[in-house]
């Protein structure tokens, strides 16, 4: 009771409630590290598989470390003239260019929903609100994508059609009101500072976790993104990297099933386990670099802004 009045000493009452013992927080510790342990294993064996030759993954299975070491899987994924090259570069100009376009529009749309004088705020937050409800179908978005905005088989059609989102506009909306001080604007107002000059050099620096959030979310979701891809890009040129891996693969699972048939075709130096693992540290590689550098504001962005309002 003594060591319990002790550490408790200069809380408030609901600090000392929450406060746990020694051991509970040695236990929690010792959880998040299996968990961690547990969450990069799988990585660690795909990253070696990567680099193990296809013979020795295929006789003596997964290791910790490549008994043979080998980068024919992405000698064969980047070679000269590879369509993986040109998929890699698409799937990078979409995301950069797509993060940066869905973060502006929607943290310009959601900073006019959450000023208390704008006139339309009701119309506008419905009007966005709806499409999250209710949506054209399949055959109308194909059709106006492809015909009415022309985005078929361009970079463009890998990211402007996610290039906002209603669920995003009303969580920057509830972001702005919880940590943009009404008379910070105010008195932005008051020296004479107009509307824009308010927005990025006021708002902007308090709202950053919300933007982080934000554009962490769009770069996943652009990167990751398959459908866009199938339903508007017809040339190769124009593939994303996700959908390249795709057809890849569906090729060398066809020459894999149906080489007895093709009069002596050899397809034994073709990769097949490795090359699936080097497909996969090429597409979550980037993601896991990039985290990192939002992890800092990722956290306050998302509960903040879903939580209240």
């Amino acid at each position: 009771m003594a060591k319990a009045t002790k550490a408790t000493r200069g809380m408030s009452p609901s600090e000392a409630r929450n406060l746990i013992s020694k051991k509970t927080n040695l236990l929690f510790n010792i959880i998040l590290i299996l968990g961690c342990v547990l969450t990069v294993f799988p990585l660690w064996i795909i990253i070696v598989s990567s680099f193990t030759s296809e013979t020795a993954l295929t006789t003596y299975g997964y290791r910790l470390w490549p008994l043979e070491y080998s980068v024919n899987a992405y000698s064969y994924l980047f070679r000269d003239g590879s369509i993986m090259i040109t998929a890699y570069k698409n799937t990078l100009i979409a995301t950069v260019v797509g993060t940066v376009l869905s973060t502006v529009t929607v943290g310009l749309y959601a900073y006019a929903l959450s000023r208390p004088d704008f006139r339309f705020k009701k119309f506008f937050t419905f009007f966005s609100f709806f499409t999250m409800l209710f949506g054209g179908g399949m055959v109308s978005y194909y059709n106006i994508c492809r015909s009415v905005l022309g985005l078929k088989d361009t970079v463009q059609a890998l990211f402007l059609p996610m290039s906002f989102s209603a669920y995003w506009v009303i969580i920057m909306r509830t972001f702005y009101q919880s940590n943009v001080p009404e008379a910070v604007i105010e008195s932005a107002r008051i020296d004479g500072s107009g509307e824009w000059r308010t927005l990025i050099q006021i708002v902007t620096p308090l709202a950053i976790p919300g933007f982080a959030t934000v554009a962490l979310f769009s770069a996943i979701g652009i990167w990751n993104d398959f459908r866009q891809c199938l339903l508007l890009n017809d040339s190769s040129n124009y593939f994303n990297l996700q959908y390249t891996i795709y057809q890849t693969m569906n090729n060398l699972r066809f020459l894999k099933e149906n080489a007895s048939r093709m009069g002596g075709v050899n397809v034994s130096n073709l990769p097949s386990e490795t090359f699936r693992m080097a497909m996969a540290v090429v597409t979550v590689g980037p993601i896991i670099l990039a985290y990192p550098f939002f992890q800092q504001y990722f956290v306050k962005g998302l509960t903040v802004g879903a939580v209240k309002g």
